[in-house]
């Protein structure tokens, strides 16, 4: 799918660890990329985050982190929109009205929260059931028109244009537009460098299945050279990946580093082992991240910087959202 242009861009990010590599290459680059030519709205999702218990104080230390991080990679503050959900009180007041017009049955079939809550989904927080309905007024609270997606993400977005379809329907009215997802062509699928049928995480009890976007060089190194591969060379064309999970992921990843195709990466290391190959993509991956790394050090070190980003993107959300809440809340029948 090309960049869209022209269009009100609206993605999040939730604060809570600290980025990875499945991250970066799933949304931060891309988030980078489509600031181009659109009006981008970036919000670090700390009310999202409370769906399960969060430490206060390092929730707050982990929005300034993440704030820090995106604006390292190449987010632009001035030019763009980057703020903390909970700033802006739209966002709660349009997801209540959502709450109201979402259906059980609409969030009894969302599959991420079968496959969060588990077995234990009775002892589970009432958020965690509903959040796909504050990720609609996320959106909707600026009548945005184009998310960046993930595969994983393509439910949350039918259901925000389900969410759309009743409303309008339910209030006689054409107020929300629909939402139109993007998925990047390049998009990588980042898999846990200890088990490649798992996607890499923030919650893995194992820092050793990720990358992370401040892990310092030899960090970097020895988590890809501890990564979990195969004893069979590389082939020459991607179909001898096949069943290769582990070795799929790590091809996978210096292809996308290295900004090349599958098969351009497979011809440069056909017929070799792994050893070389670990060695570079370590190379790679060090190449990309660690200035982003020692960005971020820079950032944290005036947080009063990062506390003045994060305001003045808050009260250019609410210019946004404000109006358009305000309305939506006279036409289900608030009195203003």
């Amino acid at each position: 799918m090309s960049k869209p242009l022209g269009k009100r861009v609206f993605s999040g990010i939730q604060p809570t660890g600290i980025p990875h590599l499945g991250n970066y290459l799933g949304a931060i680059r891309h988030w980078v990329d489509i600031q181009e030519g659109n009006e981008c709205i970036y919000c670090l999702v700390d009310m999202h985050a409370l769906t399960v218990w969060q430490d206060p104080a390092q929730l707050r230390t982990q929005v300034i982190e993440q704030a820090a991080i995106l604006v390292a990679a190449g987010i632009d503050p001035q030019k763009q929109i980057l703020f903390n959900q909970s700033a802006v009180s739209a966002h709660a007041r349009l997801a209540w009205i959502f709450n109201c017009v979402a259906r059980i049955g609409w969030m009894n079939r969302m599959t991420q929260f079968k496959d969060k809550a588990g077995k234990n989904r009775e002892a589970h927080s009432a958020g965690l059931y509903v959040y796909p309905n504050l990720m609609a007024a996320d959106i909707l609270a600026y009548k945005a028109t184009c998310v960046p997606v993930g595969e994983d993400q393509r439910q949350h977005l039918e259901l925000a244009n389900d969410i759309v379809q009743k409303f309008n329907h339910d209030y006689e009215t054409d107020f929300f537009p629909e939402v139109q997802g993007y998925i990047p062509t390049t998009s990588a699928r980042v898999m846990n460098l200890r088990d490649g049928s798992k996607k890499m995480s923030k919650s893995d009890p194992s820092e050793q299945g990720r990358i992370e976007l401040m892990d310092e060089d030899d960090v970097i190194a020895n988590k890809i050279k501890r990564a979990k591969s195969d004893s069979e060379p590389l082939p020459s064309e991607k179909e001898g990946l096949e069943g290769r999970l582990e070795a799929l992921n790590l091809v996978s990843m210096y292809s996308v580093m290295a900004n090349k195709t599958v098969d351009q990466t497979l011809q440069e290391f056909a017929g070799q082992g792994f050893s070389g190959f670990k060695t570079a993509l370590s190379d790679v991956l060090i190449q990309h991240l660690a200035p982003i790394r020692e960005q971020t050090k820079k950032l944290l070190a005036d947080q009063a910087h990062i506390h003045a980003i994060l305001k003045q993107g808050a009260e250019k959300a609410s210019a946004i959202a404000e109006p358009i809440v305000s309305e939506a809340e006279a036409i289900v029948g608030f009195i203003k």
